[in-house]
């Protein structure tokens, strides 16, 4: 029988049968301090308790930790290889889910509700649940651009949560300037930052940077930006107000998290008030059906048309609050690879690493470069800036485009200068557009190191027209010297 949750107050505990089965075990990456990771093999369900002692409210009543391990083994089994470029499953932070120790009642729930996800037209359903919605639920396209907002998530009022919890933040122009200058956003001086636009939910779509660039910056990634530098203690959801005291900017809202899907607050409110597991999954992902797997692993939940599925030879890292966006990504550089490869008439790579970093420095650190290149092809993956500032413009796809053509072209063009390198990236990249840039073909340490932002935007336009004239003149990009 199949339990569809489409209203609060279905009682019924029926679960569909289907063709599909759990993995027996899980690799899971246990974060060590110097960045790696210890490996551990851990049977599912075990790991399903161990992550519910890990991500659900303290005294959890039976019903909202069976509701949350149902949710917890969906969202498990559907982001499964989200480490697989790391060589194990998920990992232990919250960039996947939290792993603690499991206790009799997080044990319980993972065996009551053993082998049991939720599915959307037969298939395993993208979810995802946050501490606290504050008040009505998000959907996923207001925090993550371009994601699939499934008719079971949307965003509608919910009381159970009762608005908690209650927040203020009070933060120093200096200290913003800082966490603004660490996810790469440019400019001396902060001179004021106000509310620009707001969602249907109320939170926060677009805030206004004066004194910066990019000059405008979402809710949700301005909650990332403070997260990252100064602490995920500061501004806990995009459901705020702001005003300005003195030098400080004051932020005063409510709710915890992203506010998409399951509201564990808010469940555990429900279930304290006698309501049962799939009542509380009724009203967090409605039209969805809980699923008992058979004998086959459900495939994942394809996006709808006109999209194609998520391509498993192309692996998107990414840090935990930019997770929604891996899809979008995926098939924007698969495409770009795809039509890259015919302009250049080499084969397309059978298998792309794409990485994305949380902060400046860690992509100068892993790349060796400076932040202003916002992309670079290093030892056989992209290495990328932070999101949250690829997202001005066109940039994410320019960057995206430009690193494909070198992985593409690099080993073809290896002794030649730099200017070459990059203008091939640049001219193939960026088709369409012209630069009269002129001047002598830069020198390699012009565009390794250089000295400014403006020095690189200089040293590539010169770059791209060295190579323009080349192959205007009749040259074939592999000629080009």
């Amino acid at each position: 029988m199949l339990l569809l949750l489409a209203a609060a107050g279905n009682q019924s505990s029926a679960v569909q049968r289907a063709a599909g089965a759990a993995p027996a075990e899980l690799r899971i990456g246990f974060a060590r301090s110097d960045g790696s990771y210890t490996i551990q093999t851990i049977p599912l369900e075990t790991y399903i308790a161990r992550v519910l002692a890990g991500e659900a409210a303290r005294d959890s009543p039976p019903a909202a930790l069976e509701a949350l391990a149902i949710t917890i083994r969906t969202f498990t089994l559907f982001n499964r290889d989200r480490h697989r470029a790391d060589g194990f499953d998920l990992c232990d932070e919250t960039h996947c889910q939290v792993v603690r120790t499991a206790t009799a009642a997080t044990t319980r729930a993972a065996q009551a509700t053993a082998g049991q996800v939720l599915t959307f037209k037969g298939n395993i359903a993208e979810v995802f649940y946050s501490a606290s919605c504050g008040g009505r639920t998000e959907i996923p396209s207001n925090v993550w651009p371009k994601s699939e907002d499934w008719p079971y998530l949307p965003s509608v009022d919910d009381d159970a949560c009762e608005g908690a919890p209650v927040w203020e933040a009070s933060l120093s122009e200096s200290d913003l300037l800082r966490a603004f200058h660490a996810a790469g956003f440019r400019g001396e001086r902060l001179r004021n930052v106000r509310i620009h636009s707001r969602n249907s939910s109320h939170r926060v779509a677009r805030l206004a940077l004066d004194g910066l660039e990019p000059a405008e910056i979402s809710g949700q990634d301005l909650r990332v930006v403070v997260g990252r530098t100064l602490g995920w203690q500061h501004i806990k959801s995009a459901e705020f107000e702001l005003r300005k005291d003195g030098s400080a900017y004051v932020f005063s809202g409510h709710g915890y998290g992203h506010g998409v899907g399951m509201c564990v607050i808010g469940s555990t409110n429900l279930a304290a008030r006698g309501v049962n597991a799939s009542t509380i999954l009724a009203r967090y992902f409605p039209g969805a059906a809980i699923t008992a797997l058979g004998d086959r692993e459900p495939e994942k939940v394809p996006p709808a048309p006109p999209l194609a599925p998520v391509p498993a030879d192309i692996l998107v890292t990414l840090p935990a609050d930019d997770e929604g966006d891996r899809a979008a990504i995926a098939r924007t550089a698969r495409a770009a690879r795809d039509e890259l490869a015919g302009i250049l008439g080499v084969p397309a790579p059978a298998r792309l690493s794409i990485r994305f970093h949380t902060t400046t420095d860690e992509y100068e650190r892993a790349t060796g470069q400076s932040w202003f290149t916002s992309g670079a092809w290093v030892n056989g993956e992209i290495h990328l800036m932070p999101l949250v500032v690829l997202r001005d413009g066109d940039l994410l796809d320019r960057t995206i485009r430009r690193a494909l053509v070198h992985a593409m072209t690099d080993e073809l063009l290896d002794n030649r200068p730099g200017w070459v390198r990059d203008g091939a990236a640049l001219f193939f990249a960026d088709r369409g557009t012209r630069s009269e840039v002129r001047g002598r073909c830069p020198q390699d340490n012009e565009l390794r190191y250089p000295v400014s932002a403006g020095a690189l935007a200089d040293a590539y336009g010169r770059a791209r027209s060295c190579f323009a004239r080349q192959i205007e003149a009749g040259k074939i990009w592999n000629d080009v010297r």
